[in-house]
């Protein structure tokens, strides 16, 4: 049998209310499809602040780096808004993905049957099965740039540096080409290649990687572009491969045309086995210990888990069946219709274990 061992870090805000409910989905397929699970819990966010005076203590890396994947809640607050810039939650974030070199985010979305209403698209554009998976470059770019303040023309003035590396862009898009050589063999590279240096690196660069997938097809798109034909035509797209910031902004997009951003899973990869699985949704402490946060996400977070992490392949579709069946009848309050059964957050995760 085999013994899996994962790192839960539950976080802040709702973060523990919906990791427990993961968990408990994870312990039932488990249970049903023949392996064995066991947990060790570190702290990350606004949670490892109070109790290190750090969001990112050295003891998380190392227990993350010990186990098999990890799986997280929600950081940050307004508890913590005053912190400097390097000891804000979110800088935790930013510290676990660099620690674990998780350089790939897959961020699915997908319209599941019952929730098509609660997409603001209309239904003859999105079509009865949208599925776009979005591969944003995670260590790289902008965020992780030089940059700085300076003085020009006599007034303060600020920079930030766009930067790519041929290497950074070649393991992205590897990434990206395997991905949708197992879906639709479509991938679109999204870039700003009409004005940005970086973005025409990146296109010869992804041109060149694709030689080595003649059966994908590839596509080139401006960012504003495709900001735009996600709105206008998003069936369209299979996987959509880009870099930090643009993934950042397209995949929010992306989430919102699902309907639900309290029904979106994320993985970050590295090279290896290893990932960090979460909802992409923040940590809500206004309804923090309420018991009325929507775990799904996170519950499909397990599903991404056991696909690319754990080689559950049969676990992660019956994870995701018993998420579509369930929400044919129950709804927590964010996703609530009339004429539907109204439930906790931990009802739900009962719903989702007796469905499995």
């Amino acid at each position: 049998m085999n013994n899996y061992k994962i790192t839960l870090l539950k976080g802040d805000g709702i973060g523990p209310e919906i990791v427990n409910q993961a968990v408990k989905v994870l312990d039932k397929a488990a249970d049903k499809f023949g392996f064995a699970v066991t947990y060790d819990e570190a702290l990350l966010g606004g949670c490892a602040i109070d109790a290190t005076g750090v969001p990112l203590p050295e003891e998380t890396v190392a227990k993350c780096k010990a186990s098999d994947s990890v799986l997280l809640g929600a950081v940050g607050g307004p508890k913590w808004d005053n912190q400097p810039g390097n000891n804000r939650p979110e800088a935790g974030l930013l510290g676990i993905r660099g620690a674990l070199g998780l350089f790939a985010n897959l961020r699915p979305s997908v319209i599941f049957g019952p929730l098509k209403s609660a997409s603001p698209i209309k239904d003859d554009i999105i079509g009865d099965n949208m599925d776009i998976m979005i591969v944003r470059e995670l260590t790289g770019g902008i965020y992780f740039g030089e940059r700085g303040r300076k003085e020009v023309d006599g007034q303060p003035a600020a920079w930030d540096t766009e930067q790519y590396t041929v290497s950074e862009v070649e393991r992205i898009a590897r990434v990206a080409f395997d991905l949708a050589m197992k879906r639709g063999k479509r991938v679109t590279s999204v870039d700003k290649a009409n004005v940005l240096e970086s973005s025409r690196l990146w296109r010869e660069t992804v041109i060149r990687v694709s030689k080595e997938y003649p059966e994908v097809e590839l596509n080139h798109m401006y960012v504003d572009n495709c900001a735009m034909q996600l709105v206008r035509n998003p069936k369209q797209f299979d996987v959509i491969v880009t870099s930090n910031i643009f993934g950042d902004i397209l995949s929010d997009e992306a989430s919102m045309i699902a309907g639900s951003i309290g029904m979106l899973a994320s993985a970050s990869l590295s090279g290896g086995k290893l990932g960090l699985y979460e909802p992409i949704h923040g940590s809500a402490p206004d309804i923090a210990g309420q018991n009325i946060a929507n775990p799904l996400a996170t519950i499909l977070s397990v599903a991404m888990m056991l696909r690319y992490s754990l080689n559950q392949q049969e676990a992660a579709e019956a994870i995701e069946a018993a998420v579509a069946k369930v929400l044919e009848t129950y709804r927590t309050p964010d996703i609530y219709e009339e004429g539907l059964q109204k439930v906790s957050c931990e009802e739900m995760g009962d719903l989702v274990c007796a469905q499995l």
